[in-house]
């Protein structure tokens, strides 16, 4: 049984308001992950301006 499987034989298991706790858990588990991915992205933001920020990739990009 794989792990999703089990989670939801679980939380059919229990009562209605006790599903919408775990479901908002999940929830905000996932929504965290989401965060996470996009602070790499404005880390890696800042390494790269050095490259962006040229005339030379304003001049590559004023077409568009």
């Amino acid at each position: 049984m794989s792990t999703s499987e089990m989670i939801v034989k679980e939380v059919i298991a229990l009562p209605e308001s006790e599903q919408r706790k775990v479901y908002e858990f999940a929830h905000k588990l996932r929504l965290q992950q989401a965060d996470k991915a996009f602070d790499g992205l404005l880390l890696s933001e800042a390494a790269l301006a050095k490259d962006w920020n040229t005339p030379e990739e304003d001049a590559a990009w004023a077409s568009l």
